[in-house]
């Protein structure tokens, strides 16, 4: 079913949402806000955190990934995404208003208030020092070195061409994560982990971003669906190649066995099929492949915990 405008639903959310069908009509702007009706972004920020629990798990012969500091993560990843979209949309309600997707969000259509997203903002990262937190002390070291980039990431469209490339930094952060929390340090397993996080989230972000491209182009943002074009395809492939490659790396070096790389390699042939079915052009093809990712993250999440639990 449809919903009418008059609903306050946001353009590009499923008509079938649990927002906008059953949670009580006062906070649905706010839930909205925090993208609570399409959590397709909570779990691509938690699958890198998974990946890293798992490799760590695989580097120190445990039984399986610690299962708390995966629940911290999950609990995390929803806090935290949602106070990023509420960020990011404080900082570019005047864009949003200006491209057709975006114009029926919460701020630019005036179902919340800037104060009222301030507060929800205060809220949510609340949450998430409350879960950064309970981690161990070194852990939320390195997890409160993702701060500056969060918060420059909604700037970089306005300077750059590759704001896809400080989102990769961002929601690759949890790469570093569930090892540091660990193992108390950082080795070139999780950074080889990172490097493949950040060229995936480059990769998938792209092809979101060419759902946007004629708006962006007339309000004057860049994004690398811009700046790749019709070169969009083959540079996406090196992109997924490059993850690839590295996850391959990261599961070397912290001694997987067949099962992992096995993980890396079905990781691969999904990217594969990504470039393979794109058309970009069509955006709601490029909204399903881009939702498809969270598939790509959970089967490299499950052929690790499957390489832990066999060994």
């Amino acid at each position: 079913m449809t919903l009418p405008p008059s609903s306050g639903a946001v353009a590009d959310a499923l008509p079938s949402n649990w927002v906008d069908r059953r949670a009580p009509a006062a906070w649905r702007p706010y839930l909205r806000l925090a993208r609570a009706d399409r959590p397709i972004g909570a779990w691509l920020l938690f699958w890198p955190c998974a990946w890293s629990s798992a490799l760590a798990a695989v580097a120190s012969g445990a039984a399986l990934p610690n299962l708390w500091h995966l629940a911290l993560f999950a609990v995390g990843s929803v806090a935290m995404r949602g106070a990023g979209c509420t960020y990011n949309d404080l900082v570019d309600r005047d864009i949003d208003a200006k491209v057709a997707r975006t114009r029926s969000r919460p701020l630019p259509s005036g179902q919340v208030t800037p104060k009222g997203a301030a507060l929800l903002l205060a809220a949510l990262l609340a949450v998430g020092l409350a879960v950064l937190l309970s981690l161990p002390p070194f852990a939320i070291l390195v997890g409160l070195g993702s701060v500056v980039p969060v918060a420059l990431y909604p700037f970089m469209k306005r300077i750059t061409w590759w704001p896809q490339a400080m989102l990769g930094v961002c929601f690759g952060w949890g790469a570093l994560m569930g090892w540091a929390a660990v193992f108390g340090r950082l080795d070139w397993a999780p950074v080889a982990l990172h490097g493949a996080a950040f060229l995936w989230i480059i990769g998938y972000d792209t092809i979101y971003a060419h759902q946007d491209k004629e708006d962006d182009a007339l309000v004057g943002i860049g994004s690398t669906a811009l700046l790749f074009g019709d070169r969009t395809r083959p540079i996406l492939a090196g992109f997924y190649a490059g993850a690839a490659g590295l996850l391959g790396v990261a599961v070397h070096l912290a001694g997987g066995g067949p099962i992992a790389y096995l993980g890396a390699a079905t990781f691969a042939a999904h990217c594969a099929w990504q470039v393979a079915r794109l058309d970009t052009a069509d955006a709601g093809l490029c909204l399903r492949l881009f939702k498809s990712n969270s598939w790509a993250g959970a089967l490299v999440f499950a052929f690790l915990c499957a390489d832990v639990l066999l060994k």
